[in-house]
């Protein structure tokens, strides 16, 4: 017999053998559905005829909302734009100072401020967070700011983040790109 016809196997430990009894204790079989026959698939790529219903899957399908469209992913502010905005060619609408303020009043100042500059037209904000100079690893805030930004309550109105300029606090400040407001809603 060639090697291609025999398959190896080899009984499981006493150790495996318990592992899989408790993985597949609640495991179902998956019931596939029967692959369409040709005869079906040439009958429902004819016409349908009149009076005859559409298959309950399709209405059922028709019926269902959308998928929420995902949100934009996040982008770098990038080295073109800090120089812009540096260089005083892309002004900064807004800034907000976090310095002082706990971490709960911290993210609900934040998010209202987004919230108001976004409306207000504002391209460009400034976040104030803090470097953490008492601390090795920097402030709660300027470590938890960015968590902030990327989180779904704020992905409509964030585009992208990154560390300031230094005459904008450098590493203890972030550009936050700010998403056009929709002029669309409720209107």
């Amino acid at each position: 017999m060639s090697d291609e016809g025999r398959r190896y196997s080899r009984r499981l430990t006493h150790a495996e053998a318990e592992l899989w009894t408790m993985v597949t204790a609640n495991v179902r079989p998956f019931r596939a559905r029967p692959a369409p026959s040709a005869e079906r698939q040439s009958s429902a790529s004819k016409v349908a005829e009149p009076g005859r219903e559409k298959p309950p899957a399709a209405v059922a399908h028709r019926d269902r909302p959308p998928p929420p469209k995902s949100p934009a992913p996040l982008v770098e502010i990038d080295h073109r734009t800090r120089a812009r905005i540096k260089r005083g060619r892309l002004e900064v609408d807004a800034k907000l100072d976090l310095h002082g303020m706990r971490q709960d009043e911290a993210q609900r100042a934040l998010g209202g401020f987004l919230r108001r500059a976004q409306a207000d037209g504002a391209k460009v904000a400034i976040v104030v967070t803090g470097k953490g100079l008492s601390r090795e690893d920097g402030g709660v805030l300027r470590r938890v700011v960015p968590m902030w930004l990327q989180a779904p309550s704020l992905r409509d109105v964030v585009v992208g983040f990154g560390e300031a300029a230094r005459h904008h606090g450098g590493e203890g400040a972030l550009y936050v790109r700010i998403r056009r407001a929709d002029r669309h809603r409720g209107g």
